[in-house]
C-alpha cells in the first residue's frame, strides 16, 4: 500500500499544527501587553519599560507597557484580572494590591483571578524631615510630637499608600499622635515639608536626593529591614528601636489565574535571567530600586504576608480608602 501524497501532506500539517506544541514552545507568538497601574514617569512605569525592552530582546517578541492608571491600581488589576489567560497580558502589580481589600471592601475582582509570576523590585522608603525641623532625630521627632497636643504630621501620597500605612505603623509604635496629609505627588509634599507646614514624609530616594544633596533634607532613616544599598548611612527604624516598622513599595508580575502552567513557568524563567544581568541591576538602582527576585511561589508566599500584615493594621487603625 503506497501513501498518496495529499495524505503525507496531511500528516506533515499536523505535526506541526500549533495545537500539537507545548505552550511553552509557542509562549509569545505575538506582542505580549504589558499593564502598568500607574501612569507615565513613576518607577513602575519606568522600570516596567526598561524590562520590556529586556525581555523583547530575548525572547524577539514586542513587549509594549500600557498605563492604566487610577483607583489606587484597581483599574488595572482588574482589567489583567478578567483578561485572557494566554499569557498575552499581563499586570505589573503594585503594593496596593495586598491592601485594596482591606481599604475599599468588594472589589470588581477576586484575588484568585490572579496568579503570580514573579516578584521583581522594591522600593525602600526613607524617613525625610526639613534640615530646618526643631528635630534632628527619629527620638527627637516623636519626642516632639507627644510634646503637641495633636502629634506629628505626616504627607504621604494618598491613604492607604505604602508612606501612609508606614507612618501608621510608626505612630502605633511609638505611641504617639499621628496626622495623614494626603498630596498628589512627591513635589506637593516637598514644598509643605520645606514650609514646616508638616513634619516628616517617607518616600523614594531619587526624588528626594536632589534636596538631601543640597542641604535642605535630613534623612532620618529607612524604613526596611535592613539599611538599603541606596542610602547605607540611613538607619533602619528598626535599629532606632521600632522593630515592627518595616514597610517598602513593591513590584512584581501577574497574570489571569487561568494562564497555563507552562507559559508561566517560561515567564518567571525570563523575568529572574533579566533581574540577574548586572545591567539591568544597575539601571533599576538608578530609580531607587532594588532588586528582589522571586519565584512565583515566593511571591506568593510574600503577597500573603502582606495582605495579613496590612489588612490587620488598616482595621486597627479605622482607616478607608478614598
Amino acid at each position: 500500500m503506497t501513501i498518496t501524497r495529499r495524505a503525507l501532506l496531511g500528516a506533515v500539517a499536523v505535526s506541526v499544527s500549533p495545537f500539537s506544541l507545548r505552550a511553552e514552545d509557542v509562549w509569545p507568538s505575538r506582542m505580549v501587553r504589558l499593564i502598568s497601574p500607574y501612569g507615565p514617569g513613576g518607577s513602575n512605569d519606568i522600570s516596567l519599560r526598561l524590562l520590556a525592552e529586556e525581555f523583547g530582546r530575548s525572547l524577539r517578541q514586542q513587549f509594549i507597557v500600557e498605563n492604566k492608571p487610577g483607583a489606587g491600581t484597581r483599574i488595572a488589576n482588574d482589567m489583567v484580572a478578567h483578561a485572557p489567560g494566554d499569557g498575552y497580558t499581563v499586570l505589573y502589580v503594585a503594593a496596593p494590591y495586598a491592601t485594596a481589600e482591606a481599604l475599599f471592601g468588594q472589589l470588581t475582582y477576586e484575588r484568585k483571578d490572579l496568579q503570580p509570576v514573579a516578584m521583581a523590585v522594591i522600593a525602600p522608603l526613607f524617613l525625610i524631615i526639613s534640615a530646618d525641623a526643631p528635630f534632628k532625630t527619629l527620638l527627637a521627632l516623636i519626642a516632639y510630637g507627644k510634646s503637641k497636643p495633636d502629634g506629628l504630621t505626616f504627607a504621604s501620597p494618598g491613604a492607604g499608600s505604602q508612606p501612609h500605612l508606614a507612618g501608621e505603623l510608626l505612630f502605633r509604635d511609638a505611641g504617639v499622635k499621628g496626622l495623614n496629609i494626603p498630596f498628589r505627588g512627591d513635589a506637593a509634599s516637598y514644598t509643605e515639608l520645606l514650609a514646616g507646614r508638616v513634619d516628616a514624609t517617607l518616600t523614594a530616594l531619587p526624588t528626594a536626593l536632589p534636596y538631601i544633596q543640597s542641604g535642605k533634607f535630613t534623612v532620618l532613616g529607612v524604613a526596611s529591614a535592613e539599611r538599603s544599598a541606596l542610602y547605607p548611612q540611613a538607619p533602619t527604624l528598626r535599629e532606632q528601636g521600632f522593630p515592627n516598622v518595616a514597610a517598602a513599595g513593591w513590584y512584581g508580575f501577574m497574570v489571569p489565574s487561568t494562564t497555563p502552567r507552562a507559559v508561566v513557568d517560561k515567564f518567571q524563567a525570563e523575568v529572574l535571567r533579566a533581574l540577574a544581568e548586572p545591567a539591568i541591576k544597575d539601571k533599576l538602582t538608578a530609580q531607587g530600586l532594588e532588586v528582589r527576585a522571586g519565584t512565583a511561589a515566593e511571591f506568593g508566599q510574600f503577597i500573603d504576608a502582606e495582605t495579613q500584615k496590612w489588612t490587620k493594621l488598616i482595621r486597627d487603625a479605622g482607616l478607608k480608602g478614598e
